[in-house]
C-alpha cells in the first residue's frame, strides 16, 4: 500500500468521520458488542447485504450480543487506508474485517490479525477448503489469519453483438495480444464512438490497475515480477517493459477509454453499470465477479446481459503454452488483534463462512467458490452461465507474490502505468524508474536481474 502524506488536520477529520461512535473491540469497549468493517463501494453492495444477513442470524443465535457493522465506502485503494487508520488504535479497531488476501502477510507483520490455528482446528468445515485455498489467508509464520470467501480469475468480457457488427466472428478467442489489439482496431474503424477495449491502468485503480492489469499481462510472458525461489524481485524484464507497451498502445493509441477518464476512481462501476450494459464499450478485461452487478439481485439489473455478453481467455503475448492466463486473488474475513471477544469474532467468521451463507455469497457477488461442497452445489453451477468457464481458468491462473513488500511495490507499478497511458514517459522509462523504486523499497540486495 503507498503510503501518504496527511496533514495533521486531513487525519483529525478522517478520524472523526470514520471512527465518530465506534467504542468496541478497543480500550473501554463492550466486550458484548463485536465491530465489524468491511467495504462498501459502487456496484460491490453484495458485501453490505451478506454481513446484513449474518448480523441479524448471529445475533438471534447469541442472546446480549450486538454486532456493529462498520461499512467503509472507499474504493480499494483509500478501503486499506481507512481500515489501517482504524486498526492503528486499540479504540476503533474492529473485531472482524473483510481482508484482501494480498494485504494479509502485511496485516500481520504490521500486528493488526490474530491466528485462528486454535479455531479452525475445531471447525469441521475447515475440511471443505482446499490446500491452496487456506494458504490464501496464511502469514509468514505458517499461522492462518483469514478464511477465504471465495476467489476469482479475470478474463475478457465482450459484447457479441459490437464485435459482429464490425465484423469479428465470434465465439471470439484471440490467441496473442496482438489479436487483441486487431480487434479494437477494428471496431474503433467500425464504429468511431464505441470504446474498443478497457483494461485498468493508473494509481486510482490501485490492484484493479496492478493486478487485474499489468500482471496479466506479465503473466502471460516468459518473465515474472518475483522469483520465489531466490525470493528476489526481478528487474530489467523484457515481459515487464512489453507489459508497458501493451497499457501504451492501448491509451496512445485511442483503443481504449481516454485517460482521464480511465483515471476516475469510479470508472470500474461506470463501466460495468453504464457502459456494457448501454453498449458503449465492446471488450473489458475484469474479474469472474463482473456479471454479480448485472444479476437481478445485482446493483444494476441487466436481463439481457447473457445474451449479449461472452467471455474469452486472456492469451498470452505471443500465444506460447498454455496460452491463456489469469490472475487469481480473493478476499477473507479476520480477526483483529486486539478484539475483547475473540470466542463471538471467532463465532461470526464461522456463521459467515457456514456452508449455506457461503452459499449465497457466492452466488450473488459471482465468486469462484472455494468451499468444495459450494461448489459441487447445483444451486451454485446452475446459478451463472459463466461459472463454469471462469473455474476452469484455475488451472492457469497465477497468484501475487506472497511478499510483505508486495503492496509497496505494487503502487510503483500502477505509477509505470499511469506514465506511460499518459504519455509522460515511453515503457522503457517507466520500466527504469520502476526498477529504481523497487530498489528503494526492498534493498538492492533482495533484487535480480531478469538475465540472472
Amino acid at each position: 500500500m503507498k503510503q501518504r502524506h496527511l496533514g495533521v488536520a486531513a487525519i483529525a477529520a478522517a478520524s472523526v468521520l470514520l471512527f465518530s461512535g465506534c467504542s468496541a473491540g478497543g480500550d473501554g469497549g463492550d466486550a458484548n458488542t463485536i465491530k465489524v468493517a468491511y467495504q462498501k463501494f459502487g456496484q460491490f453492495t453484495q458485501m453490505d447485504d451478506h454481513m446484513k444477513k449474518v448480523k441479524d442470524e448471529f445475533e438471534a443465535s447469541h442472546e446480549g450480543m450486538t454486532v456493529e457493522l462498520v461499512p467503509i465506502e472507499a474504493q480499494e485503494a483509500d478501503y486499506f487506508a481507512k481500515l489501517a487508520l482504524m486498526n492503528r488504535s486499540a479504540a476503533t479497531a474492529p473485531d472482524v474485517m473483510y481482508e484482501d488476501t494480498f494485504m494479509v502477510k502485511t496485516d500481520v507483520e504490521a500486528g493488526y490479525l490474530a491466528p485462528l490455528d486454535d479455531y479452525i482446528a475445531d471447525w469441521e468445515d475447515w475440511d471443505q477448503f482446499p490446500e491452496n485455498a487456506r494458504q490464501a489467508g496464511a502469514g509468514d509464520d505458517g499461522k492462518i489469519y483469514g478464511i477465504p470467501m471465495g476467489t476469482d480469475t479475470r478474463a475478457i468480457w465482450y459484447n457479441k453483438n459490437l464485435l459482429a457488427d464490425a465484423g469479428i466472428e465470434t465465439p471470439w478467442v484471440p490467441e496473442t495480444w496482438d489479436d487483441i489489439l486487431d480487434a479494437a482496431e477494428t471496431i474503433k474503424a467500425s464504429s468511431p464512438d464505441t470504446i474498443p477495449f478497457n483494461i485498468y491502468s493508473g494509481k486510482g485503480q490501485s490492484e484493479g490497475a496492478s493486478m487485474q492489469g499489468f500482471q496479466m499481462l506479465l503473466s502471460g510472458t516468459d518473465d515474472v515480477l518475483f522469483d520465489s525461489d531466490e525470493q528476489k524481485w526481478v528487474l530489467g524484464s523484457q515481459g515487464f517493459e512489453d507489459s508497458l507497451g501493451f497499457i501504451e498502445d492501448i491509451y496512445q493509441g485511442g483503443l481504449g477509454p481516454t485517460p482521464q477518464q480511465a483515471l476516475d476512481k469510479n470508472i470500474g462501476t461506470t463501466i460495468n453499470s453504464e457502459w456494457i450494459p448501454g453498449g458503449e464499450l465492446a471488450m473489458s478485461l475484469d474479474g469472474s465477479w463482473a456479471s454479480g452487478t448485472w444479476i437481478e439481485t445485482g446493483s444494476s439489473p441487466w436481463p439481457e446481459w447473457s445474451d449479449v455478453m461472452e467471455v474469452a481467455p486472456m492469451p498470452t503475448q505471443d500465444g506460447s503454452d498454455p496460452g491463456r492466463t489469469s490472475m487469481s486473488g480473493g478476499w477473507t474475513l479476520a480477526m483483529g488483534s486486539g478484539s475483547k471477544n475473540p470466542d463471538a469474532a471467532w463465532d461470526f467468521i464461522s456463521t459467515a463462512l457456514s456452508k449455506d451463507n457461503s452459499l449465497s455469497y457466492d452466488v450473488a457477488a459471482s465468486q469462484v467458490a472455494v468451499r468444495t461442497d459450494v461448489a459441487e452445489d447445483p444451486e451454485y453451477t446452475d446459478a451463472n452461465p459463466t461459472f463454469g468457464f471462469f473455474s476452469e481458468l484455475v488451472a492457469d491462473t497465477h497468484f501475487r507474490p506472497a511478499n510483505s513488500d508486495y503492496s509497496k511495490v505494487s503502487a510503483e507499478i500502477t505509477v509505470a502505468m499511469e506514465s506511460v497511458m499518459t504519455g509522460q514517459q515511453t515503457p522503457e522509462e517507466a520500466a527504469a524508474t520502476y526498477d529504481q523504486a523497487v530498489i528503494g523499497i526492498v534493498g538492492e540486495e533482495n533484487t535480480m536481474a531478469a538475465s540472472d
